[in-house]
């Protein structure tokens, strides 16, 4: 059997299946723009069968800005591999797993394509806030207090979107080229804060209002 008939074959549902469906979607978006992209040509692309990729993604929006993610990083198994650990040391965590993914040659590529998108009108481009929003920080919020996981996940996801925009987009210095390393154990106490809810007591939301004032 020639090279050509193997990859028309259709694959097994196995590890580098989801892999192979991003890296097709990814071509089929940049080749033919979003609209013009249907879930069964992507299908075909990979050589998978279509009901796969609904396997792995919630139709077209998701399966689109899991193409706005570096090559070779699943959000979702990153996050699931950050939470096992707990809360303790997730905000370092956390920022390291975030700028190895992102200070990526790849990454860099991407993330100022989804950047300059986010704050165009390109509509598009919104779906990955919501795509990392079900696969990261949703993970993230589990692990928290349910009246204050939104709070929390919130100021975290600013912060670390923040950086990245000083790094990437603004080049900001001396954020912009400082060791991976070093950045992240200087945002990683802010965000370990904010996951754990050390600044709540001074400015308490509605929920904590009256645990707060019970405490008194």
């Amino acid at each position: 059997m020639s090279a050509g008939a193997v990859r028309r074959g259709r694959r097994p549902a196995g590890e580098d299946t989801r892999a192979s469906i991003v890296a097709a979607a990814r071509e089929e978006f940049a080749a033919k723009g979003f609209d013009a992209v249907s879930m069964r040509g992507v299908a075909r692309a990979a050589g998978v069968d279509p009901g796969l990729i609904r396997h792995y993604f919630d139709g077209k929006g998701e399966l689109f800005a899991a193409s706005l993610v570096p090559a070779g990083a699943d959000p979702q198994a990153l996050a699931g591999r950050l939470a096992q650990g707990g809360l303790v040391g997730l905000g370092e965590r956390l920022a390291r797993t975030v700028l190895a993914v992102w200070d990526a040659p790849d990454g860099q590529v991407q993330l100022r394509l989804v950047l300059s998108g986010m704050f165009s009108a390109d509509e598009h481009v919104q779906e990955l806030p919501r795509y990392l929003q079900r696969t990261v920080f949703d993970q993230v919020a589990a692990l928290l207090p349910r009246a204050v996981a939104a709070r929390r996940v919130s100021l975290v996801a600013s912060q670390v979107l923040g950086v990245l925009v000083a790094r990437h987009l603004l080049r900001i210095e001396p954020v912009a080229s400082m060791p991976a390393d070093e950045l992240a154990l200087s945002i990683a106490p802010t965000l370990q804060r904010f996951l754990e809810g050390v600044d709540e007591g001074l400015a308490p939301g509605p929920h904590e209002e009256h645990n707060s004032s019970h405490g008194e």
